[in-house]
C-alpha cells in the first residue's frame, strides 16, 4: 500500500493513465466509424432532401456535417476534463495527511474539483452549441433570405423562405443527434458489459471489494462512466437543445408578426441565452452549504430555475411582439400573448425541475421506495427485482400526468410553438443540468483510482459520499433528460406535420387522423419500436457481460497465484470495446430507417403514426427503466452503507454486511438494472428525438416521394 504522498500520487496517475488511455482508444474507434457513417449519411441527405428541394447549395448536408462534428467534439471534450479532474478529486480526497488532516476539508476540496469539471463540460457545451447554430442561420440566411424576397413584401413568400431556411439547419440537430444515439449506445453497452461482468464475477464470485485492483474488470468499468455517461449525456443533451430550437424555428414561421420582427425570430436562441446567465449566476450558491454534498447539488437546480423565472421576463417584454402574436397549426390560428409565451416556457422550466425531484424519491436511498426495495433483499433476490420493476412502472405516474398538462397548456397558448417553448425550457437550466451529470461519473472514477490505488479506507469513504450525491443526481439527470425529450419530439412531430403538409399541392388535406389504416398501423409499429430498441441494447450488454465473466474467471487463478502480467486490464477494455462496436449499428440503423422506409413506402400518413406510437411508447419505457436500475443501484449503496439490518427468529437484529446472502441480492437487482438504466432507459430519450428530426428533415421527400406501396392499393 502506498505510504507517503509521492507514491500515493504516483500510483494514482498510473491508474488514471490506464482509464484515460481506454477512454480516448475507444472514442478514436467509435469516431473513425461514425465518421464514415456521417460521410454516407451525408450523401443520401444531399440527393434526397438539399436535391428535392432544388436547392443551389448543400445546405442540410453542411449542417447535418456540423452538426455530427460538434457532437462529437463535444463528447472528446468532455471525456477529456473527466479524466483529468477525476484523478485530482481523488488526490484532495486523500487529503495532507503530513500537514494534519480534516475530513471536511478533503470533502469540501474533491467536490469542488468535481463540480469545476462538470461546470466545464455544462458552459462549454451549450455555448458551443448556440454559437454554431447561429453561425449556420447567419451563414445561410443571405442565400435564401434574399433582398429580392425582402422587397417583395409579400407575407406567403418570406414566410416560405424563411420557413426553408429553418428547415435547411434542422440537419446541425439531426447531426447532433445521429452521433449521440451511437455514442450513448454504444457507450452504454461498453460500460455496463464491465460493470455487469466485474459484479458479477468479481464481487459476488470472488467476494471483491468494489473496484478491486484484483478485478481485472475495474479499469474497463471505469472507462465505460467516461464514454457513457460523460460523453454520451453530454452529446445526448446537446442534441436535444439543438433539436428543440430547431423545431421551435420552424414552427415560428406560422406567425406573421413574428416574421415581421427580426429580433423575435430569434426568441428560442435568447430563452438559451439567458439559461446560461442564470446557470452562471447560480453557480457560487454550490460553495454555500459546507460538507453536504447531497444539498448542493439539490440547490443548483432550485436556484437556476428561479433565477431563469426571472430573467426571461424582460426579455419576453422586450423581445416578442405585444399584440396579434398569433400561430397557425393545421390551418387553425392561435392567438398568444406576450405573458403565454412566458407561460409556455415557465411550464416546461419547472415540470423539468417537478420531474427530477419526484424521480429522486422514487431512486434515492434517503426516501421510502428505495429504502422499501432494499427490505426486499432479506428474502431474495427475485423479491427485490419484483419490487423493483413495480417501482419503475409506478414513477411513470406522475412524471407523465405533469408531461400532459404542460402539452396541453402550452398547445392551448401557442399551438406547436408552445410546446416547442415548453421544450427550450425544460433545457433552459442546461449548464447546470450538465454540470451535475458531468460530477456525478468523476467522482465515480475518483472512487475507482481510490480503491484500485490502494488508498486508506477514509478515502474511500469520502469519494463514495460525493458519488451516492452523484447518484442521485444521475437519476435526476436522466429524468429530467427523459422528460425534455418528450417535450423535443412532440415539437419535432409539430415541425414535421407544418413542413409536409407545405410540400403537398392540397395542404389542407393532412391531418393526423388515428382511424386512418396506414397511421394506425403506423401507430402499432411506432410503438413497438422501444421495445425492439431495448431488446438489441440489453441482449447486446448481457452477451459481452457472459464474455467478461468468462474472461475475468480465466483470469482468477492467475490472480490468486500473484503472476506477473495479471490482472490482464488491457484484454477486459478490448472486450468491452469490441462488443460496443459491433452491437451499437442495429439499434441506430433501426431508429433512422423505420420512420423514413415507413414513409417511402406507405406516405406520410404512416410516418406519422410511427411518430405518435414511439414518443408515447418510448417515453413510458425510458422513465420506468431508468427509475428501476436507479432505485436498484442506490438499493444496493444503501446495504453495502450498512443501513439494512435483518432479524433472526429469536428477535435479534444484526446488521447487514457486504457478501451477505442479502447483499448479494442486492448486488443482482443492481447489475439487471444497470443495462436498464445506463445503456436502454437513457437511449430511448434519443430514440424518440431522433425519429422525428429524421422525419422533419425528410419531410419534403416523404411527402412528394413517399407512398411507393400506397400507389397500388
Amino acid at each position: 500500500m502506498p505510504k507517503t504522498a509521492e507514491e500515493c500520487k504516483a500510483r494514482m496517475e498510473e491508474v488514471n493513465l490506464a482509464i484515460k488511455k481506454g477512454a480516448k482508444t475507444f472514442l478514436k474507434k467509435e469516431y473513425t466509424y461514425l465518421g464514415i457513417f456521417a460521410v454516407v449519411f451525408a450523401t443520401i441527405i444531399y440527393f434526397a432532401v438539399d436535391r428535392v428541394e432544388g436547392a443551389e447549395f448543400p445546405f442540410t448536408t453542411v449542417a447535418f456535417l456540423v452538426g455530427a462534428s460538434t457532437s462529437m467534439l463535444a463528447g472528446f471534450l468532455g471525456m477529456t476534463i473527466a479524466t483529468i479532474t477525476n484523478v485530482k478529486t481523488t488526490y484532495l480526497c486523500n487529503g495532507n495527511r503530513a500537514e494534519g488532516f480534516d475530513h471536511n476539508k478533503a470533502l469540501d476540496a474533491g467536490f469542488t474539483v468535481a463540480f469545476q469539471g462538470g461546470q466545464v463540460l455544462g458552459f462549454c457545451l451549450v455555448g458551443l452549441a448556440l454559437i454554431l447554430l447561429e453561425v449556420l442561420i447567419l451563414s445561410y440566411k443571405p442565400s435564401i433570405i434574399t433582398p429580392e424576397v425582402i422587397a417583395s413584401n409579400n407575407w406567403q413568400v418570406v414566410s416560405t423562405e424563411v420557413r426553408r431556411l429553418f428547415e435547411f439547419v434542422s440537419g446541425y440537430g439531426l447531426g447532433g443527434s445521429t452521433v449521440a444515439l451511437f455514442g450513448r449506445v454504444g457507450g452504454g453497452i461498453y460500460t455496463k458489459a464491465a460493470d455487469v461482468g466485474a459484479d458479477l464475477a468479481g464481487k459476488v464470485g470472488e467476494k471483491l471489494e468494489e473496484d478491486s485492483p484484483k478485478n481485472p474488470g475495474t479499469i474497463a468499468d471505469n472507462v465505460g462512466d467516461n464514454v457513457g455517461d460523460i460523453a454520451g449525456m453530454g452529446a445526448d443533451l446537446f442534441g436535444s437543445l439543438a433539436e428543440s430550437t430547431c423545431a421551435a424555428l420552424v414552427v415560428s414561421t406560422s406567425s406573421q408578426v413574428l416574421l415581421s420582427t427580426p429580433d423575435a425570430v430569434y426568441f428560442p436562441l435568447l430563452v438559451t441565452s439567458a439559461g446560461i446567465v442564470a446557470s452562471v449566476l447560480t453557480v457560487p450558491f454550490a460553495y454555500m452549504f459546507k460538507h453536504d454534498v447531497e444539498t448542493k447539488l439539490k440547490v443548483q437546480l432550485i436556484v437556476s430555475t428561479l433565477l431563469m423565472s426571472a430573467l426571461l421576463i424582460p426579455v419576453v417584454l422586450i423581445v416578442l411582439p405585444k399584440t396579434n402574436l398569433n400561430f397557425t397549426f393545421a390551418e387553425v390560428p392561435y392567438p398568444t400573448t406576450q405573458w403565454e409565451a412566458y407561460g409556455c416556457i415557465l411550464l416546461g422550466l419547472w415540470s423539468g425541475l417537478f420531474i427530477g425531484l419526484i424521480t429522486e424519491y422514487y431512486t434515492s436511498k434517503s426516501y421510502e421506495p428505495t429504502k422499501r426495495l432494499a427490505r426486499a433483499c432479506l428474502y431474495d433476490a427475485s423479491t427485490n427485482i419484483i419490487n423493483g420493476l413495480a417501482l419503475g412502472y409506478m414513477s411513470n405516474v406522475i412524471p407523465i400526468f405533469c408531461l400532459a398538462f404542460t402539452v396541453l397548456l402550452s398547445f392551448s397558448w401557442a399551438a406547436m410553438y408552445g410546446v416547442a417553448l415548453a421544450a427550450i425550457g425544460m433545457l433552459g437550466c442546461l449548464p447546470i443540468a450538465l454540470t451535475i451529470d458531468g460530477y456525478g461519473p468523476i467522482s465515480d472514477n475518483a472512487g475507482g483510482i481510490a480503491e484500485m490505488s490502494n488508498l486508506k479506507k477514509d478515502v474511500r469513504k469520502r469519494t463514495d459520499e460525493l458519488d451516492a450525491a452523484g447518484n442521485t443526481t444521475a437519476a435526476i439527470g436522466k429524468g429530467f433528460a427523459i422528460g425534455s425529450a418528450c417535450l423535443v419530439a412532440l415539437a419535432l412531430f409539430g415541425a414535421f406535420i407544418t413542413r409536409t403538409a407545405e410540400s403537398l399541392s392540397n395542404p389542407s388535406v393532412y391531418q393526423v387522423n388515428i382511424l386512418e389504416p396506414f397511421t394506425f398501423a403506423g401507430l402499432l409499429v411506432g410503438a413497438m419500436l422501444p421495445y425492439w430498441f431495448s431488446a438489441m441494447t440489453m441482449s447486446a450488454v448481457g452477451d459481452a457481460a457472459q464474455d467478461m465473466i468468462t474472461e475475468i474467471n480465466r483470469q482468477v487463478p492467475h490472480i490468486k497465484n500473484n503472476e506477473a502480467g495479471y490482472p490482464d486490464h488491457e484484454k477486459c477494455i478490448g472486450i468491452s470495446t469490441q462488443a460496443s462496436l459491433q452491437h451499437m449499428i442495429a439499434p441506430g440503423a433501426l431508429v433512422i430507417i423505420s420512420p423514413l422506409l415507413g414513409g417511402w413506402l406507405f406516405g406520410y400518413q404512416a410516418t406519422s403514426g410511427i411518430l405518435a406510437g414511439c414518443i408515447v411508447s418510448g417515453i413510458q419505457i425510458a422513465f420506468s427503466a431508468s427509475n428501476s436500475g436507479g432505485a436498484w443501484d442506490n438499493a444496493k449503496k444503501y446495504v453495502e452503507a450498512g443501513q439494512l439490518e435483518r432479524e433472526d427468529k429469536n428477535g435479534t437484529r444484526t446488521i447487514v454486511k457486504k457478501n451477505d446472502p442479502e447483499h448479494a441480492a442486492a448486488v443482482v437487482g443492481d447489475t439487471v438494472g444497470d443495462p436498464l438504466k445506463d445503456t436502454s432507459g437513457p437511449s430511448i430519450n434519443i430514440l424518440i428525438k431522433l425519429s422525428a428530426i429524421t422525419s422533419l428533415v425528410f419531410g419534403g421527400f416523404i411527402a412528394t416521394k413517399g407512398g411507393l406501396i400506397t400507389r397500388y392499393l
